[in-house]
């Protein structure tokens, strides 16, 4: 009889999924050796030498629920471009959003270990797994955002998943949602509004500010006033509802919100390898390397 400490043992050893590691070392009456060398022969534990690979590239897809009240955006990264644009890849990213927002993990830790809605007999993490031996790169779950509404949950994709957006709003519609939402796309605001910036960021800002209007030559009280009418452009700068409107730059996000008798209440923008180091391709080394063996 296969025990769960030989599983584990097997899964640490090869990468493998917990599933596969156990039906091997039932084939395999337990023999360590032998259930590791089937899980190569199939392809399976090519998994655990991808897990190294810088996985920058990828998707960022989302998926709201049919009454709208709910909604995630999720980043899952692959190694290349060719990867993330395969339809097996493609449906598992949009399969891991729908999951966040059915399942509600606390964390990626908590999603892996979550049963997969689209197989009950696998985790997240297991099919993660089976998916890299599949596709045959390095692949992650990287990070989410998930919100729930009283109003509305609104999701934007840009750029076939370069860029995902995601709304949480309170009164308006869906077209005023999707409106801030490429505004969030295309203006990439940090914060909702003022008093969402950390008063140190204000403060390193006005500092900012003033030695530039002290090094044009100004007295330090002319300074102080240049730095009052100049920390509004910072604000509109960083501040989605201080932001122009991209489709008409002479209103301000906040006046298209009072015109539609909206509020935002939160708001996430993922980028696709955002602050992750991307490798460097290759390809006549790459070749070289399949032609040596």
């Amino acid at each position: 009889m296969v025990t769960a400490n030989q599983v584990k043992e097997l899964r640490e050893k090869t990468g493998a999924g917990m599933m596969e590691c156990k039906k091997v070392l039932t084939e395999t009456d337990g023999n360590m050796e032998k259930a590791a060398e089937l899980l190569r022969e199939r392809g399976i534990s090519k998994a655990a030498k991808k897990s190294s690979r810088i996985a920058a590239e990828g998707l960022v897809v989302a998926y709201v629920s049919e009454d709208r009240k709910i909604g995630a955006v999720v980043e899952v990264n692959a190694e290349t471009d060719f990867v993330a644009k395969n339809e097996e890849f493609k449906t598992f990213a949009n399969d891991i959003a729908c999951q966040i927002v059915k399942e509600n993990p606390a964390n990626i830790e908590e999603l892996l270990a979550q049963k997969f809605i689209k197989d009950s007999n696998k985790t997240v993490s297991e099919v993660l797994t089976d998916k890299i031996a599949t596709i045959g790169e390095n692949m992650s779950i990287r990070r989410f955002v998930r919100f729930t509404s009283n109003g509305l949950v609104e999701k934007y994709i840009h750029g076939d998943g370069k860029i995902g957006v995601l709304v949480s709003m309170e009164g308006g519609d869906e077209e005023v949602a999707k409106d801030v939402c490429m505004q969030i796309a295309a203006a990439r605001p940090e914060y909702l509004d003022r008093n969402s910036v950390p008063e140190e960021r204000v403060s390193k800002e006005m500092e900012i500010l003033k030695a530039q209007a002290m090094n044009e030559g100004k007295p330090a009280e002319i300074a102080e006033k240049m730095v009052q009418g100049r920390i509004g452009k910072f604000y509109g700068e960083i501040c989605l509802v201080d932001q122009p409107f991209v489709k008409d730059p002479n209103i301000k996000v906040s006046d298209l919100l009072s015109s539609k008798n909206a509020k935002i209440i939160e708001f996430a923008r993922l980028e696709k390898g955002e602050g992750l180091e991307k490798k460097e391709e290759n390809f006549a080394e790459e070749v070289a390397k399949q032609i040596n063996g």
